[in-house]
């Protein structure tokens, strides 16, 4: 159940994970081919090791590099149950551009090959869990494929400091205050990755529309689409903005995002400010997402849909076999 995966969710960082099947050395550019949730960690640890260039690819193939960037790179492929096929063909193109590669899956046709190609992988825990729940153990295993043990123990210490119940009545008041609305997460693009989450979580377990941007870039474009008047009033009508407030970000974003709030305002939209942890970056990035996932849980539950599955993912995937 839902409720009980978000109740748990902290233990994920006790997993101390095992890389089988040979070495992976150290690069300074990853690319991390993943779909859904199973891009969600990469998106996360990018935040906390800036050191690393990411480039997360959510495709078929491998993305546009030169040969010089493709020289210098480690490719992990990242599928939560191993079998997502965009993420196997990568993974094949990987290989057939002579790429030193890595793994991480709870099984699967992903780890049947890395095995049989003798390419490192990290076997995840297989709890039963949707792939978007499983971000604790997708994140230590990432950061264990990449040798970051000071990160790793970082994160180990939320297992006794972050109570994920304690953010319960945040997303169950908020899910309330949005019923009958379609929520807009904006966030600093530093905090990009902690949007989309929110964002997801609401599309995958809410089952409700749900959009994001960042600044600066929305105030260059997006926002004019709210400029309501006449006729154009209803398409916006039912809209509800959620800022996600850093006191870390650069001072022109923080003052752009109060700017942006009291226009939205003028033009008679619903604005919320919520405001991520101070302190440490882990627990202000998984503080914040376990309240998008208390509030799309509250958000299924409050128009009567199931929070764990997804059926219309899985009836695509029929489709796509057919």
């Amino acid at each position: 159940m839902m409720n009980e995966a978000i109740k748990q969710f902290a233990s994920q960082f006790a997993f101390e994970p095992e890389i089988m099947g040979g070495h992976v050395g150290e690069y300074r550019r990853v690319i991390i081919a993943g779909m859904g949730g199973s891009h969600l960690a990469a998106d996360v640890v990018k935040m906390f090791i800036p050191e690393i260039e990411f480039v997360i690819h959510s495709d078929y193939g491998l993305p546009a590099l030169s040969n010089e960037e493709f020289a210098s790179c480690l490719f992990i492929a990242s599928s939560y149950s191993g079998n997502t096929e965009e993420t196997l063909d990568a993974f094949a193109a990987a290989k057939a551009r002579g790429l030193p590669r890595a793994a991480l899956s709870v099984g699967g046709a992903l780890i049947a090959q890395a095995e049989k190609e003798l390419v490192p992988y990290i076997r995840l825990p297989s709890t039963g869990i949707q792939p978007r729940s499983a971000l604790g153990f997708m994140a230590i295993a990432l950061l264990k494929l990449l040798r970051k043990e000071t990160e790793l123990s970082r994160l180990a210490g939320l297992v006794e400091s972050l109570d994920p119940r304690a953010y319960s009545d945040a997303g169950a008041a908020l899910a309330s205050r949005m019923r009958g609305r379609v929520p807009v997460i904006y966030s600093s693009r530093a905090n990009s990755a902690i949007a989309l989450n929110w964002k997801i979580k609401l599309n995958e377990t809410g089952k409700i529309p749900a959009f994001w941007n960042v600044f600066p870039e929305l105030n260059h474009n997006e926002m004019t689409g709210f400029d309501a008047v006449g006729e154009t009033k209803p398409l916006s009508a039912n809209f509800y903005f959620v800022l996600l407030q850093d006191d870390n970000d650069h001072p022109r974003v923080q003052k752009r995002m109060q700017f942006t709030d009291r226009l939205l305002r003028d033009r008679g939209f619903t604005v919320e400010t919520v405001a991520l942890e101070e302190g440490d970056v882990f627990r202000k990035v998984f503080a914040s997402l376990l309240t998008a996932d208390w509030t799309a849980y509250y958000t299924a539950t409050g128009y009567g849909s199931e929070p764990n599955e997804v059926p219309m993912v899985e009836e695509f995937k029929k489709l796509m076999k057919t």
